[in-house]
């Protein structure tokens, strides 16, 4: 089993790191407006998988993880999160397929990240009151059931986010068509990982953070934990293999390069590295909360969720950008 998560987690960074939606200049790129690569190759795995995943488990081949519908968590967390991703650059798994490209931020986003994990898991005693109401696990099937109408709403649901990818396409004027087969593949690779015979489970990666922070610190002695520690281990193991495709990968292509502050950073914030290693240390930290506070980042809530048509992935995702693009035109000036 632990070779297939990692060959899966090996396959998740190939595919993104063939469109190149791990690297800084790219999400950073979305924060700013200029670079909509993310959101076009994500509609598109949405559009495809929804289709894809829900025949999936109407066949009995795999099975619903819709993520509850926490409300405080899912507004407040996807706006932390958006914050976070806006400033450091990476998403909780992009940022391990660019550590293993050589980027130095990535890998101080990642300390960040785990500072925010063991921090959420000591805070959380604290705020949970203002994370709920629980709402439950809300998805187009449990609000229209198994019946056709599912299925015709499912079809819409699917051609609409496909079509929104390309109209997104259309206003940037771009020839590069990466974005639309690394989507496709994106939505292929978490079919897969749903179904009964691979791992059940959908993809993920933030979990990872607080799961590696509660461990070395010590912190494994609360109820978070015990809830966590499956999935985590799961993803670290995932975020690993993603790592060494980064790793091999841009070893191959002998694109392999140390690098801590990169061309979009550099236009707007200057070039000093003391100034990138603290505002990426504090992204990272950021990121986590939010994805923490959420129950899930880009790839297990926005990608995951939105494949099940999970009504708090959804919401989430919307929360996201508006904290993404916010900071984008606060936090980039030249």
């Amino acid at each position: 089993m632990t070779a297939m998560i990692l060959l899966f987690g090996f396959l998740f960074g190939a595919i993104l790191q063939y469109a190149k939606l791990n690297k800084y200049n790219v999400i950073s790129g979305l924060a700013l407006r200029e670079n909509f690569a993310v959101p076009k190759a994500i509609a598109v795995a949405i559009g495809v998988g929804a289709i894809l995943l829900n025949i999936e488990i109407g066949l009995g081949m795999a099975s619903y993880h819709v993520k509850p519908f926490v409300l405080g968590g899912i507004i407040l967390g996807g706006l932390l999160f958006g914050v976070g991703m806006a400033i450091l650059g990476y998403c909780p798994g992009t940022l391990a397929i660019s550590f293993g490209e050589g980027s130095v931020d990535a890998l101080v986003g990642i300390l960040g990240g785990l500072v925010g994990g063991v921090v959420y898991t000591l805070l959380l005693p604290s705020i949970s009151g203002i994370l709920g109401p629980n709402l439950g696990a809300i998805s187009l099937n449990s609000l229209a059931g198994d019946g056709a109408l599912f299925y015709i709403l499912l079809f819409i649901v699917g051609a609409a986010f496909v079509a929104a990818a390309f109209l997104l396409n259309r206003s940037e004027k771009t020839k590069d068509n990466r974005w639309l087969y690394a989507g496709i593949a994106l939505a292929i690779l978490d079919v897969i990982v749903f179904g009964g015979f691979a791992t059940n489970r959908p993809i993920g990666a933030s979990t990872t953070f607080p799961y590696v922070a509660d461990v070395l610190t010590g912190v494994t002695d609360n109820g978070y934990f015990a809830k966590i520690q499956k999935p985590g281990n799961w993803e670290l193991i995932f975020l690993t293999g993603a790592f060494l495709a980064g790793l091999i990968i841009s070893l191959i292509k002998k694109d392999f390069k140390i690098t801590t502050v990169h061309s979009n950073w550099e236009k707007y914030k200057g070039s000093s590295v003391i100034n990138r290693v603290i505002w990426a240390f504090i992204g990272g930290f950021i990121l986590i909360l939010g994805a923490r506070m959420a129950g899930g980042c880009t790839s297990g809530h926005i990608l995951s969720g939105g494949m099940q048509v999970a009504v708090s992935s959804l919401v989430f995702a919307v929360f996201v950008f508006v904290g993404l693009l916010v900071t984008g035109k606060l936090f980039y000036k030249k």
